[in-house]
């Protein structure tokens, strides 16, 4: 097998543990999303940011030890900047998606915000990955 076949194996299986720390992530937001509806009697716009912040460092927890765990860092608080990090990427890429589809499609055109929410995070899963891998836990190979 050559490095770069080695590579594209590893990245796969990455992928797969991206996935599934997002599927769990997923129900994680969609439990905050009905807890801050409600239960707590939020707008749809208010509860929909505080459930995909929710889910969004629910994910990080599991990628920095799971997904990401071989590039772990010697620095003492390199998982602080890293949590930050991912707040502004893969945080602002959900939030943003997610906000968008629920206007856009909760106020127009009265699909469920559940379908929004479902739309949003297939949309913006691809995106994330990329980030996460390249920025967030990037190795010298991918340093800029």
């Amino acid at each position: 097998m050559t490095a770069h076949s080695r590579h594209e194996m590893q990245t796969l299986y990455r992928w797969a543990k991206f996935n599934a720390v997002g599927a769990l992530g997923f129900c994680i937001q969609l439990n905050a999303l009905w807890l801050f509806i409600v239960a707590l009697k939020l707008t749809s716009l208010v509860a929909t940011a505080l459930a995909v912040e929710t889910a969004v460092v629910h994910n990080f927890v599991w990628h920095q030890f799971l997904t990401w765990k071989d590039r772990s860092s010697e620095k003492r608080y390199d998982w602080l900047k890293r949590l930050f990090a991912f707040n502004l990427t893969n945080g602002a890429v959900s939030l943003a998606g997610n906000l968008i589809f629920a206007r856009l499609t909760v106020g127009r055109h009265r699909i469920w915000l559940l379908a929004a929410n479902l739309f949003a995070i297939a949309v913006c899963s691809l995106i994330n990955f990329v980030l996460t891998d390249r920025l967030i836990f990037r190795t010298a190979a991918n340093e800029p």
